[in-house]
């Protein structure tokens, strides 16, 4: 491929060989540039072998499935969309640091039911060699469905899926991180669908407003807004729009976080209480 370093090339070429070792696999599509460079690859080796399912929930922000779904027709594979039920399970609902093993475990229940109504071997995630930084239990849930993880396995880290994805002509390669949005409550507090609903539609507002890299972490009345640093300043003059949109969804105080936006910021109480 044109434009890439050597070592780069050489772990793309691994990636496919890898899919082609695979032969078939079923691919969870979230329209994040990591999912999306896997279902692009893997659909360049295996052809309609490579099947992308889209999850339907209430913990993905509005839209995301909608851009899920051009980004697979864009690229030609097969796609399924499936419903998960995440919060009909009360160990989701309850918001324990493993919440996620528990969203994860639904989610490979689908798409494992979906590979074998297909008779593909293989169901597979976005996982990378980043990922192996944080507090992820879902890639305990992973490791018990047998999920392949071609991405770490190529040993891709993010920035160099970024290069690649831009390399393959993927719209999205500098699309910010995400993360479901039952990551943006403190652990104990119980995720509700009304509480979902409230946070994607403040974070909805602010991109609206042009700040792509935003959480809104929910703290019963309170909303802490993370940006980059960066964005303090073009905020700030929105604030007054800003805070008159959050308390009309019912919060009662708007903040912004100084430290500004950083992934797994939630995770922090894991380790201060360690």
């Amino acid at each position: 491929m044109d434009g890439i370093a050597h070592e780069l090339q050489a772990k793309y070429d691994h990636l496919r060989a890898i899919l082609q070792e695979m032969g078939s696999v079923v691919i969870g599509l979230s329209g994040g540039v990591d999912s999306t460079l896997l279902v692009k690859v893997a659909y360049e080796v295996l052809g309609d072998r490579c099947l992308a399912v889209i999850g339907e929930s209430e913990a993905f922000p509005e839209g995301e499935i909608e851009e899920a779904k051009r980004l697979a027709e864009q690229i030609g594979v097969r796609i399924r969309l499936v419903r998960t039920h995440e919060l009909n399970n009360p160990l989701f609902q309850v918001n324990r640091p493993d919440r996620c093993y528990h969203c994860k475990t639904e989610l490979f229940t689908v798409l494992r039911r979906v590979a074998d109504e297909e008779g593909i071997e293989w169901i597979a995630d976005g996982s990378h060699v980043d990922d192996l930084g944080d507090y992820r239990p879902g890639m305990r849930a992973a490791q018990e469905f047998g999920v392949r993880s071609p991405l770490l396995e190529a040993g891709l880290r993010k920035a160099e899926i970024r290069e690649l994805a831009h390399a393959l002509g993927l719209p999205i390669w500098d699309k910010p991180s995400f993360a479901c949005l039952s990551s943006r409550f403190p652990y104990g507090m119980p995720i509700t669908r009304e509480r979902l609903l409230q946070v994607d539609r403040a974070e909805r507002f602010l991109r609206e407003l042009g700040f792509r890299q935003v959480r809104v972490r929910h703290h019963q009345t309170i909303a802490r807004i993370e940006v980059p640093p960066d964005d303090f300043p073009r905020l700030l003059q929105h604030a007054p729009a800003i805070v008159d949109h959050l308390k009309s969804l019912g919060y009662t105080y708007v903040a912004l976080d100084l430290e500004g936006y950083r992934s797994g910021k939630m995770n922090d109480t894991l380790r201060t209480t360690s």
